[in-house]
Parts: structure tokens; C-alpha cells; sequence
């Protein structure tokens, strides 16, 4: 897990994906690929997401996580699948429970300082900070990273090329989730050197 969590940590930004189609996810793993981001975050908000994982995982070029992701059930559908690493938009303990019985690294959304100081009780270091810009932002990370010294945080939610750059300037932050170099309408179009170029244009950010 910790592994996992150092691959999202190096890569600095998690391109959060919606696919409609499990066809598209190896074009898509091609596209972060060759855009120099092999990461990837297929939300569990359509039926594909799971048979898009399990493809994913299967081409071997993405680190490839589950997004979205509510229940225990979730948890075992999307690491069957082959999922590395289990993203939630909040805190559930059976969750959280049920990735550490899997073995894989858990993500659960925290914003308050009792939803932090509970992912620490549940052994957790590392939280998603979502949705970001509606909690606050930045300035609510570095708040809260002063009593929670130990504390990582990946923000996700209203991020884009704007504000990129405040966030990842943060201690605290692992990583940065997002969505814009991955849009949903050229996935579902099939315009994957798009995508790739966008996927580059992002990695640049970083630097």
C-alpha cells in the first residue's frame, strides 16, 4: 500500500476517469502512456467502470485505482477487478475496513478536522480532500496540516491549470486529482491523441 500510495505521490497528479464505454480503456491507458502519466482513477459512477479497470489492469500500463467507491461490495468489485487503490468522496469505516482486509490503499474523502482525526483512527495517513475548492481550497490544507503534521492530503474537486500550482506547492499535498485532461466527451469520441496531448500539456504543470 505504501508503494502504491509513493507511485500517486511521484506521478503528482491522479487524472480522475469517466468511462461509458470499457472499450475505451486501453486506447485511454495508451494515451496517459504516451502523456508521460501512467496513472488513473475510473470512477465508479458508470457500469463500465468495473470492466474498464479490469482492462486496464490487464494492458499493465497504468497504476489503476477505483473512484467513486460507497460500499464494502464496491471495494471487492473493484479489486477483483484490479484495482490498486480505492478512492471515496467521503469517510466510511466499513470502506476503509474492507480495503485494508484486500490489501489495497484506501482514499477517503476528509475536509474537517473530525473527518481527518477519524481516518486516523481507522490507521489511514493519507485522505482525498474533496471537493476541494468548495472546502476551502488550498488554505483550508495548510490549515489543517498544522495540527495534523503527519497528515497527506490529495485534493480533488475544481482543480484545473488555474490553481494547479497552489496546491501542489503545499507540504501536506501527495497529489492532485483532476479530471480536465481527461474529458469524458473525447474519451466517448475516441480522440485519444487529444487526450495524450492534454495529458502532456498537464505533466508540464508539474514541473
Amino acid at each position: 500500500m505504501s508503494e502504491t500510495l509513493d507511485q500517486l505521490a511521484a506521478a503528482r497528479l491522479v487524472p480522475v476517469v469517466v468511462l461509458d464505454d470499457a472499450a475505451h480503456a486501453r486506447p485511454l491507458a495508451g494515451a496517459l502512456a504516451e502523456g508521460g502519466l501512467p496513472v488513473a482513477e475510473v470512477t465508479f459512477r458508470t457500469a463500465a467502470a468495473a470492466a474498464a479497470i479490469a482492462q486496464m489492469a490487464q494492458d499493465g500500463r497504468v497504476l489503476v485505482g477505483a473512484g467513486t467507491v460507497l460500499t464494502p461490495a464496491q471495494v471487492d468489485e473493484a479489486v477483483d477487478a484490479g484495482a490498486r487503490y480505492v478512492v471515496s468522496p467521503g469517510f466510511s469505516r466499513a470502506v476503509v475496513a474492507r480495503c485494508a482486509e484486500r490489501g489495497v490503499l484506501a482514499l477517503p474523502g476528509a475536509v474537517t478536522a473530525t473527518e481527518v482525526q477519524a481516518a486516523l483512527e481507522a490507521g489511514l495517513s493519507t485522505v482525498k480532500f474533496f471537493p476541494a475548492e468548495t472546502s476551502g481550497g488550498a488554505a483550508a490544507i495548510k490549515a489543517l496540516s498544522a495540527p495534523f503534521g503527519g497528515v497527506r492530503f490529495v485534493p480533488t474537486g475544481g482543480i484545473g491549470p488555474a490553481n494547479l500550482a497552489e496546491y501542489l506547492a503545499l507540504p501536506a499535498v501527495a497529489a492532485v486529482g483532476g479530471s480536465w485532461m481527461v474529458p469524458r466527451d473525447a474519451i466517448a469520441a475516441g480522440r485519444f491523441d487529444d487526450v495524450a496531448a492534454m495529458v502532456a500539456e498537464a505533466v508540464a504543470l508539474t514541473r
